[in-house]
């Protein structure tokens, strides 16, 4: 085996995708920063206890585990960001009020989600803190939408659901705890059959219920149609109000699916969830949702809402930076084109100089402009004469 061969869904980022992906980190978190969104950056390892407090079963699977050698301890490398910025809003901020968090970095799951995505991810995100109501919801979803406006991903598809549904319905029904799990799956799987099978022992209208829930699926007029058929209980129907009043706030922002039987992160997620895709895009460009609990386990429940994206994925897919290229400048110990050079640095341009000797490789620097002398001795920048049209 070469030693210089990467473990498999683990690739370097090269030039110019490394350098496309860092400016679009600025750019989207420069975009947060406007919407008081504070920056966070926490340890890339943690103990395991508290790095899966309250995350579920399926981020225990995904994740790195190692033993601490100063403890004895078993640590994890993260899978997701958002359980630790959790722990931060809600074990070291300790504020009371609205609390606006963002963050990036990498997290590394022991499996790829697809056959063509990395193990290793550049995780981007943004959550929101202490208020309960669609409001909130609102805000984090927006907030989503015009990052991903930002990196030219094309028309954007809001697919919408709400765990409270499938949650009221479970408790309407009286289902036992360990018949959760088989019925979950059917849902997933939008198997009717299977669902018709499994509630076979409730009256007729909620089963009928139940069967339902992998069709309500489509536009605004889903609500209208779930309302019909599913029971007139509570928390069903506030579930269903809330999503009125968020797709009301959002039918400008980008085309809404309704999916009542989208249930990704169901034992994370206490409310709302939604994902964005868009055309020949087979996975969700960002996902997240309302996870009201988390809080909880470590030491104080707070309302949350949040986001996030896998800014390398989309780097390498759909980001393009626009705007001039490199300029070169010839090798020469010359006081006034030093001074234009850092002229030039200092406004963000980039400068190579063109060291002596690589003349036959000069293509390779990826320069549209030129340093050149004028009659009178100044250095101005010119157009590379072969980009001239």
């Amino acid at each position: 085996m070469h030693n210089w061969l990467l473990p498999e869904y683990i690739e370097d980022l090269l030039p110019p995708t490394a350098l496309r992906m860092e400016n679009l980190r600025q750019v989207i978190l420069n975009l947060f920063r406007v919407h008081g969104y504070e920056l966070v950056t926490p340890p890339l390892i943690e103990y395991i206890d508290s790095l899966l407090t309250g995350a579920g079963s399926d981020l225990d699977l995904k994740t790195f585990k190692l033993v601490d050698q100063i403890t004895g301890k078993t640590m994890g490398l993260r899978a997701d960001i958002t359980p630790q910025v959790a722990r931060i809003d809600a074990h070291l901020l300790n504020r009371q009020g609205v609390t606006r968090l963002c963050y990036a970095g990498s997290v590394v799951h022991t499996l790829p989600d697809g056959t063509h995505r990395s193990r290793e991810l550049m995780q981007l995100g943004a959550e929101l803190y202490g208020h309960p109501s669609y409001e909130a919801d609102v805000e984090i979803q927006k907030l989503m939408l015009n990052a991903l406006k930002l990196t030219g991903a094309g028309e954007l598809h809001l697919d919408i659901g709400h765990v409270g549904v499938f949650r009221g319905l479970l408790q309407h029904a009286n289902i036992a705890p360990d018949d959760v799990p088989a019925i979950f799956a059917a849902l997933q799987a939008k198997d009717v059959s299977s669902i018709r099978e499994l509630t076979a022992h409730l009256e007729s209208s909620l089963q009928e219920a139940f069967c339902a829930l992998p069709s309500l699926y489509g536009g605004i007029e889903v609500l209208d149609e779930a309302f019909r058929v599913l029971p007139s209980q509570l928390d069903i129907s506030q579930a269903l109000e809330e999503l009125r009043a968020i797709i009301s706030e959002l039918k400008d922002e980008a085309k809404i699916n309704i999916d009542l039987a989208e249930l990704r992160g169901y034992h994370y997620h206490s409310g709302v969830v939604f994902a964005v895709y868009t055309s020949n895009h087979p996975t969700p460009l960002a996902q997240g949702g309302r996870y009201d609990e988390v809080g909880k386990s470590f030491g104080r429940s707070r309302p949350a809402t949040g986001f996030s994206l896998d800014l390398r994925e989309i780097a390498t897919q759909f980001w393009r930076s626009t705007g001039p290229q490199a300029i070169l400048a010839p090798f020469l110990r010359n006081a006034k084109l030093a001074e234009k050079i850092n002229e030039l640095r200092t406004r963000g341009e980039i400068v190579i100089i063109d060291l002596p000797g690589h003349d036959e490789h000069r293509d390779e620097y990826g320069y549209d402009r030129i340093l050149t002398q004028d009659t009178q001795g100044e250095w101005t920048v010119s157009i590379r004469p072969n980009n001239a049209q």
